[in-house]
């Protein structure tokens, strides 16, 4: 016993808090480190040295905790899985408070982040805070509107959170308009943002970023103008790839206009290249089929990620440059950066667009023995493409029986347009009921399967699948023309 006094007391003088804190951070990219550490706090009893033993060092007791469970949230986030015995962030929030420890304002945000995937969790930890008066805390309310706010699930508990703070602060604000952009609540989080007293580079980064996410993306591009007339410094790369994003989305000359210009201030304003911008600037200029651009914009990326190449491979694969994007595949493969499902998307396509039925299929039989990557609906769809285009309905037909989940719209449209290539009548008809069934959220499908009957002659099927359509509520999409005048960058 008095050896393993001795021991703590050794322990805890080296763990001082200050010194605890850099162990732990100096040993987040060793996760198994951090767990030693963790098991000689508990084995040595150095844990217990931290109990309160008088009311006056409250905050001081909880540090070596709070150090926890931001390490272990760490791990977490880093794709560690907690070990065995249980020891996550909520389980050492648990054995903090059986041991009478009194949680402050540094222990919650690391619990609300850890509480992601249960909204249960999150609301007994928001029980936490109130119960102990913290919910006013500016720290911890930003920590509770984004654990309420995160993806969008309970922005009513985010709002009431949020107006129920006397005055809130910019941080605040910012954190509900992330909220609201997540929700898709676009007219509340302008009002908000009109209404705000003072703005910074996150609160136009937020509201440009919900605006591009919910697709209002001219109305980002005209408040990014507007960012612009105010703010004098170097932007951020979360806006500029913010606004890019916006930019590829828009349907009309003015995106590739608009993306011109912030590749200007890009260049301008000698703004790194890093893989994420680059991959947005690539992206951009391969929804409109400049791949000269893409290409050049490539090569400026000096530390490049997998998704810097996916951007140039869809871009090859999209607009005609089917082998170049097969090359540049097998040059990302002997760089050594490991293909995922974006990758094979691009491949796949790039296979089915250039007639290429083997070497798209070897690629397909890859995707899970070699590479690891579960199938999705998109890949069947690209396979069904690959083969309808070649002729091989058979196949594709067995493809589809195979799938271990039902077909989408997405994927009885691929062996659409097959049919229409090949004037396959007899198959289009039975996915025109296959469609039918899956109901009016794809018109594009229904326009097509009337366009070939009309081509074939056949004036019955296509009045009767106008009447469908009408019946559904389903119109096709009016074509639109553009002409920008004096447009300055």
């Amino acid at each position: 016993m008095v050896a393993r006094s001795r021991h703590a007391a050794s322990f805890a003088a080296c763990c001082s808090y200050a010194r605890l804190d850099l162990l732990l951070q100096e040993n987040f990219s060793a996760p198994r480190r951090v767990l030693q550490v963790h098991a000689l706090l508990l084995t040595s009893g150095a844990l217990s040295l931290y109990l309160p033993h008088s009311h006056s060092q409250p905050a001081a007791t909880a540090f070596p905790y709070n150090c926890l469970i931001h390490a272990h949230l760490r791990l977490r986030l880093r794709g560690f899985s907690s070990p065995p015995w249980g020891w996550g962030p909520l389980w050492i929030f648990s054995a903090m408070l059986a041991r009478g420890v009194r949680p402050n304002r540094h222990t919650f945000p690391s619990l609300l982040k850890s509480s992601a995937s249960s909204e249960a969790a999150t609301a007994a930890l928001h029980a936490q805070c109130l119960r102990r008066g913290l919910e006013g805390d500016r720290f911890v309310a930003c920590s509770l509107l984004s654990a309420y706010g995160r993806d969008g699930r309970l922005p009513r508990d985010a709002r009431k959170v949020f107006d129920e703070i006397p005055a809130p602060d910019l941080a605040t604000c910012n954190a509900m308009l992330d909220v609201l952009g997540l929700s898709g609540d676009m007219s509340a989080a302008r009002h908000l943002f009109d209404h705000m007293v003072a703005r910074d580079v996150v609160s136009w980064t937020t509201i440009i970023s919900g605006l591009t996410r919910n697709g209002y993306h001219w109305d980002a591009v005209q408040t990014f103008g507007g960012f612009l007339l105010q703010y004098k410094g170097r932007l951020a790369e979360a806006t500029l790839v913010s606004i890019l994003s916006a930019c590829a989305n828009l349907d009309a000359v003015e995106g590739l206009a608009a993306g011109m210009a912030v590749h200007g201030y890009i260049v301008r304003h000698e703004v790194q290249f890093t893989a994420f911008l680059g991959t947005a600037l690539i992206d951009m200029y391969g929804k409109y089929g400049k791949l000269r651009c893409c290409s050049h914009a490539f090569r400026l990326v000096r530390d490049k990620e997998v998704c810097t190449w996916n951007a140039l491979l869809s871009a090859l694969a999209n607009h005609g440059m089917e082998t170049e994007a097969l090359v540049k595949f097998e040059i990302m493969r002997s760089e050594g950066f490991l293909p995922n499902h974006i990758t094979f998307v691009a491949v796949l396509t790039a296979c089915a667009r250039a007639g290429l039925v083997e070497t798209g299929l070897d690629l397909f039989e890859g995707l899970f023995t070699e590479y690891k990557v579960v199938p999705m609906m998109v890949h069947y769809g690209c396979v069904v493409d690959l083969l309808g285009r070649a002729g091989c309905f058979t196949e594709a037909i067995r493809i589809i029986e195979r799938m271990p989940f039902l077909p989408d719209a997405s994927v009885w449209g691929a062996l659409l347009g097959a049919c229409k290539i090949h004037g396959n009548m007899e198959l289009s008809a039975q996915i025109r009921e296959k469609l039918i069934a899956l109901g009016p959220q794809q018109p594009g499908r229904y326009v097509t399967v009337r366009n070939i009957y009309l081509e074939q002659g056949n004036w019955y099927s296509a009045t009767r699948m106008g009447e469908v359509m009408q019946e559904a509520g389903i119109k096709k999409t009016v074509g639109q023309s553009s002409v920008v005048l004096n447009y300055t960058t």
